[in-house]
């Protein structure tokens, strides 16, 4: 029988021993998504720099709040991404369910931000 978790109770360690997340920390990660890119401003990389050093002024200071991340990470990021303007729609609290691959535990929640362009999606849980 499997066991199910509300998606706020589980620990970052606890999701990595049942998902098997692992930090990626290299500039080849998601490499598809590089190429061809517009360059970054002088601008929106003094704002990419500031959103850096305010998550690790928090992440000093716990605990990390759901919507203080969400105030002072993810909406200035999709602000600086222009993914608030068209073509892309943003949905919001959107209920999930995701399980183990071996069926023993369901974690249930919600995506915090679901941002949509026809068949590209974003999702931050």
């Amino acid at each position: 029988m499997a066991q199910t978790l509300a998606a706020e109770n589980p620990t970052l360690e606890q999701l990595i021993l049942l998902y098997g997340l692992e930090l990626v920390d290299s500039e080849e990660f998601f490499r598809e998504w590089q190429d061809d890119l517009p360059e970054v401003t002088n601008l929106e990389q003094q704002l990419l720099d500031q959103i850096k050093a305010g998550y690790i002024n928090l992440r000093n200071y716990p605990p990390l709040l759901e919507n203080t991340i969400n105030t002072t990470v993810l909406s200035p990021l999709l602000f600086i991404g222009k993914f608030y303007l068209p073509p892309f729609h943003l949905k919001l609290e959107k209920s999930i369910e995701i399980e183990t691959q071996d069926n023993q535990t369901i974690i249930k929640g919600r995506i915090d931000f679901l941002l949509l362009n026809q068949k590209f999606w974003v999702t931050v849980i």
